[in-house]
């Protein structure tokens, strides 16, 4: 009969049963030895006395029995019991053992030489009656203490180094013991830890869910790809910005995957003793193959993978090499077995070495970027299922209003949201906590206790205002939703939102408006004080890269030519310059005069518009927070017809809404024409069956004839 499958117990509590700290017993058992014997011989420690006093006891016939301990040079005296009545005696030996009977030795002296204390004893006893006289034993023995200061510090290093190696090495378990340095450290999802994300909770990644989940269907239906002649993918590498969903995605394939799943991050494998990085993957890759089919993710493979080469010192031995050439062959080598799947992520291809990222090691690589705005409306969709929403909450009007925001950061959002609701003892989350939930993930918290002077206060709302009715005149600006000069984040006394349109591609005209516009703060202080504040310094800052970036990059410059200057190839320390020093000088006049006439242009446009930036600066003075239809209301109507993403995002789905309750009303009506002539033709074919049994037969007729 085959054995019946051991059963495991259950644990109380659903946790993992708690192991005992052998570190703290044996430290425990160790203190408690030390003190136990510490006492005990304290307790049967003789009094010490002086050679002459020996002598005394001698005499007074006081002594029952001498011990020469021959490798201490020590001699122990103990007494007659009549001798312990004695006063002088016994209140010496119960002030040294008060707690116990002490039954010998009772007292000892030092040596200097057995041979002299040999015959200096002789020649005592022999002064005295033969009844009175004693003899001496000889012995050799080791105390307590003596094996404490002898091994004790041996013992000590021992006991050192064993604990430190268990702590640098995290402990017990797989990979804790110093013998155990080199196993991987991949966490294990199988069908008894699923992991329970779906694709479902990935939105906004559908292009790369597609490439994904054809890797999941290979593991779960391989026939269907190899009957045609196609081979699994060994790798895919998910590259993105932070925040986009990679290592959600990773979950995902975990959870649908249904396939033994290992998950470590690149700095898993990197450790302070050399060569374990490398028997670390060799070791992964062992435990990956024994459970193929199975997927491998590596997160942040940039800490092993970087390229090799940079930045070594010649002659050194760079242990994240090598673990990067154990992973190279593993991936790809002559005892590659199949069925074993690579996922990794990183957010710096750019590092990465280029025979990692070659076919047969990364086959495919994925690039999840930040979300557009139907990427965002699904995200939102998806962290809004758990929050008690209130009606006027709208996921297509959150997702225009958070342009160039990740993953993580719309998950930010919605929680801090449902925390400033509750703050406010609110039942529901309505439009008003997720405004001020991004314009807190975008300007930082509010700082309601800072202190500002009515003349600073002043300044920001002109340069805010500045800002608004530039950007409100200029064609080619992103549209306005909101200006605030309430003070925010570290240093930030005000700001305006604008809603960028979901473009790729920008013209002169346009990276010049948004200079122009970025300018705008600086021009009207200039205007209407007649002096300039340190309050532009990131729009200067974000005005000096674009202008560097129009001459260098893009080639925008007539005098630069088509020229680029970028190399996004090129490595972190980066010394030389790819052009001249003359070209250098003549990239800098260029980049002072654009800045110089976007400034002019903007200045001149504020000149033009004054009576517009006083009304807007008085509004905010009094309101501190105004809209894009308190704009309207003061300044008029935006005098350019130029749709937003939003707009356009709303209208498209409009229209095929309609669409498509048009095409439902169609064959609605194709359905009721179809029913009707079913009716009809099943009422004729009914009638004319009536008819036929209605009409005499042949033979009937006969008969009456």
């Amino acid at each position: 009969m085959a054995d019946k499958p051991r059963q495991k117990k259950p644990i109380m509590g659903g946790g993992k049963p708690n192991k005992p700290n052998y570190q703290l017993m044996v430290i425990v058992a160790l203190i408690t030895v030390v003190f136990g014997f510490t006492y005990f011989s304290r307790t049967n420690s003789a009094i010490t006395i002086s050679k002459k006093r020996f002598e005394q006891m001698i005499l007074a016939n006081d002594v029952k029995r001498v011990v020469l301990i021959k490798n201490q040079d020590q001699v122990e005296v103990t007494l007659k019991p009549e001798a312990l009545q004695n006063t002088k005696y016994k209140i010496e030996l119960e002030e040294q053992s008060p707690f116990s009977t002490n039954t010998g030795p009772h007292y000892k002296f030092n040596i200097v030489d057995i041979t002299i204390f040999n015959e200096e004893f002789n020649q005592l006893m022999s002064e005295l009656p033969e009844d009175q006289r004693v003899g001496y034993e000889v012995d050799e023995r080791q105390d307590f203490t003596s094996i404490i200061f002898n091994w004790g510090f041996l013992f000590l290093i021992i006991f050192g180094f064993w604990f430190l190696m268990r702590r640098m090495t995290g402990g017990g378990g797989p990979g804790g013991q110093i013998f155990n340095i080199g196993k991987s450290r991949a966490a294990l999802f199988d069908a008894e830890n699923k992991v329970k994300i779906t694709f479902n909770d990935a939105a906004g990644l559908e292009e790369a869910k597609e490439e994904i989940k054809e890797i999941v269907e290979f593991l779960k239906n391989p026939g269907k790809f190899t009957n045609l002649g196609g081979k699994i993918p060994k790798g895919a590498l998910l590259v993105g910005p932070p925040g986009t969903g990679k290592t959600l995605l990773a979950k995902a394939v975990a959870g649908e995957a249904g396939v033994p799943f290992f998950t470590l991050s690149g700095s898993d494998f990197v450790e302070m003793f050399v060569g374990v990085g490398a028997a670390r993957v060799r070791d992964l890759f062992k435990q990956a193959k024994e459970k193929a089919p199975c997927i491998v993710f590596i997160d942040e493979i940039d800490a092993i993978g970087r390229s090799r080469g940079k930045g070594q010192m010649p002659g050194s031995n760079d242990e994240r090499e090598n673990t990067l050439n154990s992973l190279l062959v593993e991936m790809d080598g002559f005892s590659t077995d199949s069925g074993v799947i690579i996922l990794a992520a990183t957010n710096r291809p750019d590092v990465l070495d280029s025979a990692l990222l070659r076919p047969g090691r990364f086959d495919r690589q994925i690039s999840i970027d930040k979300p557009d705005i139907v990427g965002r409306e699904a995200i939102f969709k998806v962290h809004l299922k758990p929050i008690k929403l209130h009606e006027d909450v709208d996921p297509k009007k959150l997702a225009a209003q958070t342009p160039g925001f990740a993953g993580a950061e719309i998950a930010n959002v919605c929680n801090e949201a449902a925390l400033i609701a509750a703050r406010r003892n609110k039942k529901s989350v309505d439009m008003q906590d997720f405004q001020d939930a991004i314009d807190r993930v975008i300007g930082g918290l509010e700082k309601k206790n800072k202190i500002i002077s009515p003349e600073e206060k002043k300044i920001v709302a002109y340069h805010e205002a500045g800002h608004a009715v530039a950007g409100w005149f200029l064609e080619h600006a992103d549209p306005l939703v909101k200006v605030s000069i309430v003070p925010r984040g570290v240093a930030a006394l005000g700001y305006a939102q604008y809603l960028p349109k979901e473009q790729f591609l920008y013209q002169t005209e346009q990276l010049m408006d948004e200079m122009c516009m970025a300018l705008g703060g600086r021009a009207a202080e200039d205007l209407i004080f007649g002096k300039i504040s340190t309050g532009a310094l990131s729009d200067l800052e974000r005005i000096t890269k674009l202008a560097y970036s129009i001459v260098t990059v893009y080639g925008m410059n007539d005098k630069i030519g088509n020229v680029s200057f970028y190399d996004s190839k090129q490595s972190e320390y980066n010394f030389t310059k790819p052009y001249s020093d003359a070209t250098a000088e003549l990239i800098d006049k260029e980049v002072k005069a654009l800045v110089e006439l976007a400034y002019e242009r903007t200045k001149e446009l504020l000149i033009a518009r004054r009576d517009e930036l006083e009304t807007v600066a008085k509004e905010l003075l009094e309101k501190e927070i105004i809209f894009q239809n308190d704009l309207e209301r003061l300044i008029g109507k935006r005098p350019f017809e130029n749709e937003t993403t939003y707009q356009r995002f709303t209208n498209n789905t409009n229209a095929n809404d309609e669409k498509d309750e048009q095409e439902a009303k169609d064959k609605e009506a194709a359905a009721d024409g179809e029913l009707d002539k079913l009716k009809s033709s099943v009422k004729s074919e009914v009638e004319q069956e009536d008819k036929t049994e209605d009409s005499p037969k042949e033979e009937e007729v006969e008969d009456k004839k």
